[in-house]
């Protein structure tokens, strides 16, 4: 990921119809080194069937868009795979699509029978430009147009009270009253996707007096510069490269980690200074937690990469799932979590007391903890680099 290029958060919420406990909305992501892709889909009805139906729309139009199918294919799919209601006249699933260039910020929203997207130009509602095409006989409302930094696209389904028609809960919350509120939640906290999403849906629930009339679904994509975390861990295998590691880690735009102890010995040398260590961060089976001046989070090496390993396996990458501990690998898996392009600077010197030096490199303990959280963050929808040294 380029350091100017903006990131694409995206986040989303769902409130499942009372007494159901399958939610009738679903919501897909895809992210690849080039776009951003999000569905919605909403099933007719509720419960499992609209589950169900959801979920097979979503999945078709991520893997055919994922290979670059042409929009006319992809409809026809959808529509040639999920019957008509003989009763409505409508598909089983709606659905909106955004699909976003990270090159360009170019992003196409495709929608099918579903409510009118928002778009925030710095915290302030814009209209969308909308034309009509009609494909194998449904009307798809097409928008186009550009994220900059600080832009903001959302999505809902009509279970959201004032999207649809047939919502006549709170008939004054309608489309614009929506529009209105995202302004105002954009102007009295921190912008952010995931704050925008959470506050629609409180108010969704506070309109349906805590019984939620239909599934309700918000989904929020917000252009923002990447946070960016590089990890250390390990010293290098030609001790000639101890330097231009250090100071790669030194000069890189983001936070920065150390993991190891030998590394972190490297990166004090480097400094002129010494390691101090945090024994209330002491833990039975994570070591304490160092502090290093330039460096966000010192921690001790194999240990504390394996308890992080097992911790965001764990929270299914959900931070707030994390124990409410103040530990190593607690901190590591947090500060994993909150960052969006991940770098992992991993030496390959093998430590004897974890490794048989006779082994091969790549079956190191280490490389295999590196490898394995590399893997973890994305699916979890990071953008994850490892250089091994």
């Amino acid at each position: 990921m380029s350091e100017s290029a903006p990131f694409y958060e995206v986040s989303f919420l769902s409130l499942n119809r009372h007494g159901e406990e399958l939610c009738g909305d679903q919501v897909k992501l895809l992210r690849t080194p080039g776009q951003t892709l999000a569905v919605l889909s909403d099933g007719l009805g509720s419960g499992v069937k609209a589950n169900i139906l959801a979920r097979l729309t979503a999945e078709i139009i991520v893997t055919m868009l994922r290979e670059a199918a042409p929009l006319s294919e992809v409809l026809e799919t959808v529509t040639g795979t999920l019957p008509t209601c003989k009763v409505r006249g409508t598909a089983y699933a709606t659905f909106m699509v955004a699909q976003i260039q990270h090159a360009s910020g170019q992003f196409r929203l495709v929608n099918l029978h579903s409510p009118p997207a928002f778009l925030l130009k710095q915290g302030r509602l814009s209209p969308l430009v909308v034309r009509t095409e009609t494909l194998h006989g449904k009307p798809l409302v097409i928008a186009e147009g550009t994220l900059a930094c600080g832009d903001f696209l959302g999505m809902m389904s009509d279970g959201v009270p004032g999207a649809g028609p047939g919502i006549s809960l709170n008939p004054a919350w309608g489309w614009n009253h929506i529009g209105a509120w995202l302004e105002k939640a954009a102007a009295m906290r921190s912008y952010s996707a995931d704050g925008l999403v959470r506050s629609v849906m409180r108010e969704t629930q506070r309109l349906y007096g805590g019984v939620v009339g239909d599934d309700a679904t918000f989904v929020g994509i917000l252009s923002r510069p990447p946070r960016r975390l590089m990890v250390f861990t390990g010293p290098p295998a030609d001790k000639t490269r101890d330097a231009a590691c250090v100071t790669r880690l030194l000069e890189f735009e983001g936070k920065k980690v150390v993991c190891g102890g030998t590394t972190g010995n490297l990166v004090a040398d480097h400094l002129g200074e010494v390691v101090t260590t945090d024994a209330t961060t002491a833990r039975e089976d994570v070591p304490p937690t160092g502090h290093l001046p330039e460096v966000d989070l010192v921690t001790e090496g194999i240990l504390t990469l394996a308890k992080t390993l097992q911790l965001l396996q764990e929270c299914e990458g959900d931070a707030q799932r994390l124990p409410f501990d103040r530990n190593g690998a607690v901190l590591l898996a947090r500060e994993l979590l909150q960052a969006d392009a991940i770098f992992f600077l991993a030496g390959e010197s093998v430590n004897p007391y974890y490794q048989n030096p006779m082994l091969p490199r790549s079956v190191s303990i280490r490389h295999n903890l590196v490898s394995q959280l590399a893997e973890v963050l994305v699916r979890y929808n990071k953008a994850v680099e490892t250089q091994w040294c």
